[in-house]
């Protein structure tokens, strides 16, 4: 639930602001901002989130986690008032809306080609009248803390006075809420207000107001008196308050990880079941035997009853009733081939696959250690996976797994394509691209002598059609072919490739495959 006006004033009154200069500005979410203040010797971090259900203004217990990039309104407060004086903040009657008027010199340096910012000395006004260096600048900072319809605005005071807006959090065209436009934030909310009598009167009503009263949120221990309403505040929006709740992240982040748990361990399970008949080749090639000695016999459905004169006794061997009792044979003797050289492949990608799942667990447990809701919503941001130091160091553009031992990677767009070309593919690869439609480019890594199994190339086909128009077919034809035989298209866009010595391949999209795939690769969209 976001903040009454009672509930604001109450924090605004617990805040020493008029005086403090802005030191550093962070916007460590798309709905937030949070001003580094300093005043007397005591540093301050001002919260304001207009995140939906938990629109607020408070201070912060702890420092705010940083973006892992620069965000575009972050970086325009930090160009106009990093160094600002805060002259005035208050809240705009009942309104929620909190105004916070800044002032600021700012000195243009032709040495070091940059604008420098200096603080207000107490004989600042008189200095800079009538200087033609140093200019002053006022800004004001609107925090709209409504619910569905927040914003926080930066609008710069003209000479004469009137308001023009830098920028805002959120741009909506249709309120005037862009860079350019004149802010009429103040005016608005008056117009609206007398609006709202005027057509009370003509319906022969009065205007009620509505009455709020402050919660009584529960005393901090600890702290002398139970802490500051606006501290009591931050730890129950911490706790239990809005989108941005520790409880509502945290349950995020544990769906999340049941989903990646149950599609690895599924996947661990086939693989061990795989794997244990792998370590059992052995007989697989005795069943074969035991086919090819049995081939008068009549077949009844499924299984073929013969006598097993490896171990004794007899036994029912599974077969495929289409084919002949040669072919099913034929078929146990190349799983007996297949066990006796990817037994070693199957054990890695278990090993990979238990690891991920290890690794899953502990970030899990990382998360939950967490008590910043900030830092929570900045991991599911991210997806919630570990990134170790080899991780980092492999990174590839676009998408990317391990599969069966093979490293499989989709480029999603042209970019990504081209970088994927350039820099992390080599000419034993192998390409993939979907026939007669725009999509990603997909590559397996080439294993020293290793050919590239079937399954791999299924794999990669599935992602190679998803990704692509073809994927509301629900399968197509591709082309693959060695990085060494692409050819760049002369003149032609990024990531143009013009292949030869290509073969086809017909794709049936397996949407439980895929689903495997995609979660295995982080892609949850």
């Amino acid at each position: 639930m976001s903040l009454n006006h009672r509930e604001i004033d109450l924090v605004l009154q617990g805040l020493d602001l008029e005086g403090a200069k802005v030191e550093k500005i962070l916007q460590p979410t798309y709905d937030s901002i949070v001003l580094h203040l300093y005043k007397a010797g005591k540093d301050l971090d001002l919260l304001v989130s207009i995140a939906h259900g938990a629109c607020r203004i408070h201070g912060l217990s702890r420092p705010s986690p940083k973006p892992e990039r620069p965000l575009r309104f972050q970086e325009c407060l930090k160009s106009r008032i990093r160094g600002a004086n805060v002259t005035r903040v208050a809240q705009l009657g009942d309104e929620r809306v909190v105004r916070i008027d800044l002032e600021v010199v700012r000195v243009e340096s032709e040495a070091e080609g940059a604008t420098v910012y200096k603080p207000l000395g107490p004989d600042a006004h008189r200095e800079l009248h009538g200087s033609q260096g140093p200019e002053l600048h006022r800004y004001r900072l609107y925090a709209r803390l409504w619910s569905g319809a927040g914003n926080i605005i930066l609008a710069e005071e003209g000479p004469d006075g009137g308001l023009t807006v830098v920028d805002a959090l959120a741009r909506r065209p249709k309120r005037g809420e862009v860079s350019g436009e004149a802010c009429t934030l103040e005016e608005d909310l008056v117009a609206d207000r007398e609006a709202r009598r005027l057509r009370a009167e003509a319906e022969g009503r009065q205007v009620q107001a509505k009455v709020f009263e402050p919660r009584d949120f529960p005393p901090l221990e600890g702290l002398a008196d139970g802490g500051s309403y606006g501290q009591r505040i931050e730890a129950a929006y911490a706790a239990s308050g809005g989108e941005l709740s520790r409880d509502s992240l945290l349950e995020a982040a544990r769906e999340r990880f049941a989903k990646r748990r149950r599609t690895l361990e599924a996947r661990i399970a086939e693989l061990e079941a795989k794997a244990e008949e792998f370590r059992n080749g052995e007989r697989l090639r005795e069943l074969g035997d035991i086919l090819m000695a049995s081939q008068a016999l009549a077949p009844a459905g499924r299984f073929l009853d013969c006598e097993d004169f490896f171990r004794g006794g007899r036994v029912s061997v599974e077969i495929d009733p289409t084919r002949t009792i040669v072919a099913n044979a034929q078929a146990y003797y190349e799983r007996y081939r297949k066990a006796g050289s990817g037994l070693a492949e199957l054990e890695a990608e278990l090993g990979s696959t238990r690891e991920s799942l290890a690794r899953e667990e502990a970030e899990l447990s990382r998360i939950e250690s967490i008590r910043e809701p900030l830092l929570i919503a900045r991991a599911l941001a991210k997806g919630g996976t570990v990134r170790t130091e080899a991780n980092k160091a492999r990174a590839y553009p676009g998408l990317s797994l391990e599969r069966r031992g093979w490293t499989i990677l989709v480029g999603r767009s042209a970019k990504e394509n081209d970088e994927l070309l350039r820099r992390h593919v080599r000419g034993s690869d192998l390409w993939m691209h979907a026939r007669d439609y725009a999509g990603s480019y997909v590559f397996v890594k080439a294993k020293a002598g290793k050919s590239f199994p079937l399954e791999i190339l299924v794999d990669a086909g599935n992602l190679a059609i998803y990704y692509s128009k073809a994927r509301a077919n629900g399968g197509g034809e591709l082309y693959y072919t060695l990085v060494k035989h692409l050819r760049r298209a002369k003149d032609g866009p990024k990531g143009l490739v013009l292949p030869s010595q290509e073969k086809n391949l017909r794709i049936v999209l397996d949407e439980g495959l895929l689903k495997e795939l995609r979660s295995l690769m982080g892609d949850d969209s």
